[in-house]
């Protein structure tokens, strides 16, 4: 986000922003919606759920942990992931706090 000049919005904006990101494409979306409906660790299970090659699978799990929305336990040689309940409810609230911001209005 070097170009975009994040520098310049608050952090809340921010963080909303990157959440955002992570949830823009279908396939993250479905991941947490597996993690969520399984609620405990998931190993390579992931995979096998998803009509995705193991590395886009590692892409997106990847961009979902750097957002915060989920984290991964190294056990082995696999890595297990789950939802990462803090930045979750963390990014609920930011996202509900944004949506109940509008207030309506009488124009357009």
């Amino acid at each position: 986000m070097g170009l975009s000049k994040t520098d310049e919005f608050t952090v809340k904006d921010v963080k909303l922003s990157l959440v955002a990101k992570a949830l823009a494409h279908p396939a993250r979306v479905a991941i947490l919606q597996l993690l969520v409906e399984k609620q405990s660790c998931i190993c390579g299970d992931i995979v096998d759920e998803l009509p995705l090659s193991q590395s886009t699978v590692s892409q997106h799990l990847k961009e979902l942990k750097e957002a915060g929305l989920i984290k991964g336990d190294i056990e082995g040689k696999t890595v297990c992931y789950c939802i990462d309940a803090d930045n979750w409810a963390k990014a609920k609230e930011a996202f509900g706090q944004f949506f109940r911001s509008f207030k309506g209005n009488s124009c357009c």
